[in-house]
């Protein structure tokens, strides 16, 4: 049992100083004790000190007396003075009882507290000492030296691969299983498609239709239709799985959806935002299989001028599944040299309406860079796991043409649906991105020139994006590219769902929405719903109610991308757990007052040099450069800095990396 106290002197109803100002905010807590307090809004947190938390855990929401301002020598800093709201989600740790004591031991970073738990209840229940479980605080004594809960879930024995995958997802407060009656309610829809199903689509089975995805996805909730006309104009479908249509208001289903959000993809699974039955089934455009949709239709010039677009529901028969491989090689078969002396091949349908609509993807692609939209290309690492879930390699996922082609013409789509409702001046659920904090591009700018950048006209967001391009092209291929991407992305605002449509700015978009995806998305569910009421001349809906909506779901995003990242971090540092003693070559990833993150190659695995640990210097940290100094030898390390590093620990529970420098002394 850890007897880490928390002594705070506060009284249950103490206010601060009418000159303090007084803040409403999140806890983010360390392991440590201490915490920081996001506010809503503002970029800027407040540090609270262990022993002015009043109890707070991680997760509540809380009133934050600020004490001190923030200034060039200090942060802001505050004093915990009321919970509002303890947060609902549960802490993870390892059930220990003996002795007629019960605990459950942590093992969070967020969490620097043992719980206590009733005896009985653990005795009564069966569980056994040594197994994960999942418990929420019931309270906290005001002398205890920490809080008591109660055992909400049993996740298993640490270290398999399921107990630590569940754990995670009950970490940041997400399910991993139905409730019966809600697969209940899913089995029970029809399969068969009725007339009265289809009655008011428009059909396009005589339509040719495929679709485009990765080759382990289990649902394909989107489809392309190509069909030539008369005129010269390309008509190209967007067919999107009518999720809706069997997702009524209201049931158990929709209620579900609504709470999840989204589904949730972790490094070995999908957590799914609807039943199997819905999901895998029903919802997904499988080829040779008749499928209720909702579409945007396109009619184009080859230059990729739209002429009319039209939306409604609608009836497919997916002609063809392809992969990204398969599509990406009937893109370059079809850009390829003929060889000399040879016949061109006659094209298969297949491959005229794929080589035809890339031609079409490029150029909106083209289009939308010069409009303003800001080119990020960070590699992507995705971890390769066997049957067990044990991961047996790392790599880096690569987009292609075959990516953009789909990409763009569901941006297509997403954009016209939010421009059609935009006309109409009705509520709806836009997908928002706000223009750079200035500070941020301010410091982009003194970073830059750290390593001779000089960025250009930043007087003006347009101006900005246009300049974030060219700095990016001009270091692509150098070691700070990685470095000045990463800044480059911290200085922009997050993408979120709002019916306050401000735009994307990102994608240099007026008006922007989710609509292809509401088998993974919510929002898209929510769109639908709207965009047939607004086709059907129905009455404006409620914009207070679909705001909270839009809340809701932006913290579940964001909720479920937390998850997907720590459960990368987990398989990343178990990959590395039979590397300890190994040296790579790294570049520096990112610095802090405390260490220097390095990213190893080839695998782009980040793990700590604790800056007490390094030999040859006492290294201070300049937060205004970025960068760290030797305070005998002036040495410095700055983002994007090739190092030698030896992987010293790994720790699964904490999924933490430690590296040491390899030094030459």
């Amino acid at each position: 049992m850890k007897r880490k106290k928390n002594p705070s002197k506060l009284g249950k109803s103490r206010k601060p100083r009418k000159s303090v100002s007084l803040l409403t905010g999140k806890v983010q807590m360390t392991r440590d004790g201490f915490v920081f307090v996001i506010i809503d809004g503002e970029d800027d947190d407040v540090f609270v000190k262990a022993s002015k938390t009043r109890h707070a855990l991680h997760g509540d929401i809380v009133k934050v007396a600020v004490t001190r301002e923030k200034s060039e020598q200090h942060r802001r800093e505050g004093e915990i003075v009321e919970i509002v709201e303890h947060s609902k989600i549960p802490f993870v740790g390892v059930l220990h009882a003996a002795g007629g004591q019960a605990w459950v031991l942590m093992q969070s970073r967020t969490m620097p507290y043992d719980i206590l738990l009733d005896p009985y209840e653990v005795e009564g229940k069966g569980i056994k000492s040594g197994m994960k479980v999942a418990a929420a605080v019931d309270g906290w004594d005001r002398k205890a030296t920490a809080p008591r809960g109660h055992i909400v879930d049993v996740l298993g024995k640490p270290g398999d691969n399921e107990t630590e995958m569940h754990a995670i997802l009950t970490e940041f407060g997400l399910p991993y299983r139905f409730e019966p009656d809600v697969v209940k309610e899913a089995e029970a829809i029809r399969t068969e498609i009725t007339p009265d199903d289809i009655k008011g689509r428009r059909d396009f089975r005589d339509v040719f239709t495929f679709t485009i995805d990765p080759t382990d996805a289990k649902d394909y909730d989107d489809a392309l239709s190509y069909k030539p006309l008369d005129n010269g104009l390309i008509e190209v479908g967007v067919h999107i799985a009518d999720v809706s249509y069997y997702v009524k208001p209201d049931t158990l289903l929709d209620k579900e959806a609504q709470s999840r959000g989204t589904s949730v993809y972790l490094v070995d699974r999908t957590v799914p935002m609807l039943p199997e039955k819905l999901s895998n089934n029903l919802c997904s455009l499988r080829p040779g299989e008749d499928k209720l949709t909702f579409s945007a239709v396109f009619e184009m010039t080859p230059k990729g001028k739209v002429v009319n677009r039209w939306f409604g529901r609608t009836m497919i028969c997916s002609d063809h599944r392809l992969d990204y491989d398969r599509a990406q090689a009937i893109i370059e078969k079809a850009a390829a040299p003929v060889p000399e002396g040879q016949e061109p091949a006659e094209p298969d349908m297949l491959e005229t309406a794929i080589s035809t609509l890339w031609g079409i993807a490029k150029l909106l692609r083209e289009r939308r860079f010069k409009l303003g939209a800001i080119s990020f290309e960070r590699p992507e690492m995705k971890v390769e796991v066997d049957a067990n879930g044990k991961p047996v390699n790392v790599y880096q996922k690569i987009s292609k043409e075959a990516n953009w082609l789909i990409e763009e013409f569901m941006l297509l789509a997403n954009r016209s649906v939010a421009e059609f409702v935009a006309a109409k001046g009705k509520t709806m659920v836009y997908r928002i991105h706000a223009e750079p904090n200035e500070m941020k591009i301010k410091d982009l700018k003194a970073f830059a020139k750290n390593f001779g950048y000089k960025m250009g006209d930043t007087s003006n967001p347009k101006a900005v994006a246009g300049s974030l391009n060219e700095l990016l092209d001009k270091a692509k291929g150098t070691p700070e590219h990685d470095a000045l991407e990463l800044m480059s992305l911290r200085a922009m605002s997050k993408a979120i769902y709002s019916t306050d449509n401000i735009g994307h700015y990102g994608l240099a978009f007026p008006c922007y929405t989710h609509f292809t995806s509401p088998i993974r998305r919510y929002p898209d569910t929510m769109v639908h719903r709207l965009l047939s009421i607004y086709l059907d001349d129905g009455r404006n809906q409620n914009q207070e109610y679909y705001e909270k909506q839009c809340k809701h779901a932006s913290e579940r995003e964001a909720l479920a991308a937390d998850a997907e990242r720590a459960s990368i971090k987990y398989k990343l540092v178990e990959f590395m757990m039979d590397k300890i003693g190994q040296e790579f070559d790294g570049t520096v990833s990112g610095i802090t007052e405390w260490g220097m993150y390095v990213e190893i190659a080839p695998t782009k695995i980040e793990g700590m040099v604790p800056l007490r640990e390094i030999r040859s210097d006492f290294f201070e940290f300049d937060e205004k450069r970025y960068r760290l100094v030797g305070k005998r030898t002036h040495k410095v390390f700055l983002l994007g800095d090739p190092v030698r590093i030896r992987v010293k620990d790994a720790n699964l529970e904490q999924k933490l990396l430690d590296y040491e420098l390899v030094e030459e002394i």
